[in-house]
């Protein structure tokens, strides 16, 4: 068997229907929408979650909760995801960005006190807890507040 001998098993693919070419094609005239009516209709059809006029599935549900507008997000980073750099270094945003611990920077970073570190370094952050600022400086690190 060669690669180009590959084909699928029978009746694992199907043909799309090709409607609306023509009366020989057995798909033709109505095109499988039947007759008149308003699914028959170019640009037919219902709204999503249109129910037919019985009182939608959204609006039946209770409402839950609230969203807080003055709620701040902060990229997260654990002390133990610090392994990954090497003595002296000096971790901000871009560095943390560019070993892939963060994507968006949002409000800043935070740094949160899960996890050992043993390597000695600078790290720069908008927040810290006071677990991960313990396990900086015990390492011998300092920390700098953006």
């Amino acid at each position: 068997m060669k690669l180009h001998e590959l084909k699928p098993v029978d009746g694992a693919r199907h043909y799309k229907k090709r409607v609306g070419r023509g009366t020989g094609s057995g798909l033709g005239k109505t095109s499988t929408r039947g007759h008149k009516g308003q699914n028959a209709r170019s640009g037919g059809g219902v709204r999503p979650g249109f129910e037919g006029g019985q009182t939608p599935l959204f609006k039946r549900l209770p409402k839950r909760g609230f969203t807080n507008v003055n709620r701040v997000e902060y990229a997260v980073v654990n002390v133990a995801d610090l392994k990954v750099f090497k003595d002296g270094d000096v971790v901000d945003f871009n560095a943390l960005q560019q070993k892939g611990l963060v994507k968006k920077e949002l409000k800043g970073v935070k740094v949160l006190g899960n996890g050992d570190l043993t390597v000695k370094l600078t790290v720069k952050a908008k927040k810290f807890t006071k677990t991960a600022e313990e396990k900086i400086k015990a390492a011998g690190g300092t920390i700098e507040v953006l």
